[in-house]
Formats: structure tokens, sequence, C-alpha cells
């Protein structure tokens, strides 16, 4: 084992009497944000470590031969201002004046839909002439008494995610629309979820909010209204009806941050993962391995005056070389998580795909695996190598080590290609090409240990100079712009700015930040 200074030896040499020693864990959205705002501040002895190869994280944008996907789908939109003004700092907005080879953030308009019984329904649910026909009126009678039962005798409290649902919308809407779906995304029924998922992603959506949002659009209609920009702070997030897009995919902004980070003194070590963390009360050094380089890797490690960490808690405390409490220990063992693949396919031009505008498609078919179809020229027309094709990508939802996950690719690609022609959107012989993308840890569950999380937190409290940040550090379903405030947050608790290091944890879960909030 060598125990040595800096990244660059000379570099902590130079800076080692002006200013803190901080390492960054992870290069995605939180880590880069956190490692460019101390930056800004001006340290000097910030060191980022990523072990994949390339900048993201899970907004990493995924190339192959010429093609570009984007894992799960990232709209860059927030409520808050100070997320947009700090992307946009980053990118400029597409105008006549910027060279078409230069990144910039496009301007795209936002529609998902549900199919169902293989017909579209738009998302979220709407009350168009278009939805009550294909609903049919038996069952609009079923979602009219069931809305209003749940509306007179709600579930209280509520201890599952299928309370929270039926609460909002009525039993009735939540089997045909919600619960298919939601059991895909995290391989369990509803009712054996916590509602603290719901919390998080669903938020202010309901009956009530779709139908403001419908009497206010009319409204806007009639008065000749169009678009009054991207802000849309008025809007619940599902509603928006526009976001921003970087041309490339969304890791064209953080491979731009990366450089930023370089350009302004940071240090990035790619392909280097943490294997331990040196702990008595506090951080003293950070362990890490070249992943390249087998069994035989020399590990590193890395004196530390504050780390900042965005890798899965669970891996976290396992790594930690010292004395942990066994109650934490328990519960970060416990933390449990959903992974993820992506079959990306190449297709020809398909009757019934060719007229989507779709963003995204969320399958609430219960005859297929797959759980949602991304349409990636309409995210950006540059993603696509060739733009007679189209480029899709089918998104499913696995467990690291199951079925899925162990599948050879070719058989994975043949079952995604089948399932794509059994809902009737183009045939397996459309495709042209195929590939695979495994993402483990994608989305940190709300069950196993997680009702006693806050034991965990109570003890990453307690460790004075380790501030987790962002979806997996903070073992929460963050959005992007809830991991980037989560980082901004923690520098500026690092900065005196008036904030708490427990403070961070309510980033996501207070009023202030919640996306339905201005």
């Amino acid at each position: 084992m060598a125990f040595i200074g800096w990244g660059k030896e000379e570099l902590f040499l130079m800076s080692l009497d002006t200013g803190k020693r901080y390492i960054v864990i992870g290069a995605g959205p939180a880590g880069l944000t956190a490692a460019k705002s101390l930056l800004a501040l001006g340290c000097t002895n910030v060191l980022v470590i990523e072990q994949e190869n390339v900048a993201g994280g899970i907004s990493k944008t995924v190339r192959h031969n010429g093609n570009r996907i984007d894992l799960g789908g990232h709209r860059f939109f927030s409520k808050s201002d100070e997320v947009m003004q700090w992307w946009q700092s980053v990118l400029p907005m597409e105008s006549a004046e910027i060279g078409q080879d230069e990144e910039t953030f496009l301007v795209r308009h936002r529609l998902s839909r549900i199919l169902y019984e293989r017909k579209f329904f738009a998302y979220p649910v709407t009350l168009s002439m278009d939805t009550l026909a294909k609903l049919g009126f038996v069952r609009l009678v079923k979602i009219a008494i069931s809305y209003a039962l749940a509306r007179l005798h709600p579930v209280r409290p509520e201890k599952s995610l299928e309370d929270f649902f039926v609460n909002r919308f009525g039993r009735e809407l939540y089997q045909t629309f919600f619960r298919d779906y939601t059991q895909k995304v995290w391989g369990l029924p509803c009712s054996e979820l916590s509602a603290d998922w719901g919390a998080q992603r669903v938020k202010g959506l309901s009956v009530t909010a779709v139908l403001a949002h419908a009497i206010k659009s009319i409204g806007k209609s009639l008065r000749g209204r169009s678009k009054s920009g991207i802000a849309q702070k008025d809007v619940e997030t599902s509603l928006i009806e526009y976001f921003l897009y970087p041309k490339h995919g969304p890791g064209s902004l953080w491979e731009t941050v990366a450089h930023d980070v370089e350009r302004m003194g940071g240090t990035i070590l790619y392909k280097t993962k943490v294997t331990g963390l040196e702990y008595a009360d506090r951080i003293t050094g950070v362990a890490v391995t070249p992943t390249a380089g087998g069994k035989s890797a020399e590990e590193t490690v890395y004196p530390a005056d504050v780390v900042i960490s965005s890798m899965p808690l669970q891996e976290l405390v396992a790594d930690v070389r010292g004395s942990v409490p066994k109650d934490v220990l328990h519960v970060a063992r416990g933390l449990a998580y959903r992974d993820f693949m992506t079959v990306g396919l190449v297709l020809r031009t398909s009757e019934r795909l060719a007229d989507l505008k779709d963003n995204w498609i969320y399958v609430q078919e219960p005859d297929v695996h797959m759980g949602r179809i991304q349409i990636f020229n309409n995210w950006s027309p540059y993603l696509a190598k060739d733009r007679q094709t189209l480029l899709l990508g089918l998104e499913y939802f696995c467990s690291e080590g199951d079925r899925f996950w162990t599948m050879d690719d070719r058989d994975f690609i043949a079952m995604a290609a089948g399932e794509l022609e059994k809902i009737g959107l183009a045939r397996k012989e459309d495709v042209l090409e195929a590939f695979v993308v495994r993402v483990p840890k994608a989305y940190p569950a709300y069950f196993g240990s997680y009702e006693n999380i806050g034991v965990l937190q109570k003890w990453l409290n307690s460790v004075r100079n380790l501030y987790p940040v962002g979806r997996n550090g903070m073992h929460r379903y963050n959005n992007m712009d809830h991991s980037m405030l989560s980082a901004l947050r923690t520098v500026d608790c690092l900065a005196g700015k008036g904030v708490a290091k427990n403070d961070v944890w309510q980033v996501n879960a207070e009023k202030e930040y919640h996306e339905e909030k201005g």
C-alpha cells in the first residue's frame, strides 16, 4: 500500500498551507457540482474520485457506434432558480449565432404518455375527450365513485404507497394507470412499499391538481397565450410543458463541468474505485484502487480534511476502516436498491412509432416486462447518428444478479424486441442495431432497512468531516436538481453560510425544496 500526498504530488506540496484537502467521491451531478463550487470559492486542493471512465454518473450519455442514449431521460428543469441559472452558466441556449457543432441547450416540448390496453393515454392523466372515450363509460363511473370514496374516507395514516395513490386518485384510477408500472419499477406490490416514495416523486400531483391545470390551460388558450417561458414556476413539475435538454444528451453538460473542474485546478481520477475510508472520529484518508489494474493494482491512500461522498451509503459504510456502531452497520447493510437495464435499439422507421412525438412512454401493460420506452429522436434530433432511423431505449427494472441482469445480451435483446412487437409498436425485423446497458444501484429503494434510515443519518452527521450528497449518497430518490442542491447546500455549510450539516438532509424533504413550490 502506498500512502501519498495528493493526486499530483507537486500540486499538493505547493498548496499544503493554503487550504483544506477536499476529496469528492463520484463525478455525477452532485459530486461535480460540489467540486466546481469549492473551486469557485478558491479551494485549490480538490480531488474527485470516479469509478467509471466518464463523468455524469447516471446522467451520463452512453455512446454506441455514433448513437447517443440517455439513461432514463433527464429533463433539465427545476423550480430552483439557482439550479436553472447554474445549468445555463455551463451551456448556452441554442441560437442562430452559435455554431452547429457547439454544445447548447435546446428547448424541448414535453410529452409523455401511458400505454394501457394497447392505447395511449396522456400522462399525467387529463380529462380530454380522447381520454374519456378510451376509458369508456363504465370505467369512468367506477373512477368517479372510487375517487369520491377516497376523498370522503381517506386512509390515515398512509402506511403504504398504495394508500398514497388511492388517497389521491381513487382505487380504480390507481389500478388503471399506476399499479402495474410502479410494481415493475420496484419488484414489489405497492402495498408493501413505503408511502415515502410517493412523497418524493409524485408530491403535489393529484386529480385536483390535474383539474386545476386543465382549467388554467383552457384559460390560457382562450386568451391566446403561448408558453410564458421555461420557468413554469406555477406548474407542478409533472405537468410542465417545456424543458431544457443538452443537444448531445445530459452527459455533454457534465463532461463540460468536469473539464471546468480540471481547468480551475481540480483533479479527477477516472477508473478509480474507493476501497476504504480511514476513520477515527473523522475521515483521515480515502483509499483508492485503479479499476483497470485487476487484483494486482496497488492501493493508494489520499489524506483528507473534508470528504463529500455521493457513493451508495451501503458501500460507504462498508468501506469505513474504524469502529462503526452495530446498529449503523445493520441499517447500512439492509438498504435496498433497484437496478436498471436499457436496450438501445436502432430501428427502421416504424409506421406506428414514426408519428409519435413522445419523449417517453410508460408501459402499463401487465403482459410484458418492459417498463418504459424512450424515443431519443424526440429528446434531441442530434442523438441518432442517422436521422432516418429511430433510436429507442427499452427500459427494464431488475435486481443485480437476477435472471434479467445475468441474461446473455443477445437473449435480452431478442426478448425486448419481441415485447416491442407484442405491444404493436414495431416488428422484430425492423431492428437494425441493438446493445444493452446495465446500471447498478440506479434507484435507492424505500424498503429494506429504510424505515430506520434516521439511525444512519444521525451517525453520518456525527462524522465531522463527512458530507453525503446526491441520490445514492443520501439514499433518496432525488431528481438531478435535488442532487445538485444537496451539493450546493453542503458547500454553503462548509463556507459558513448559515447552513447546518443536518439541514442538507432536508433538501427534497422540506417545503422550500419541494418541486411544487417556488
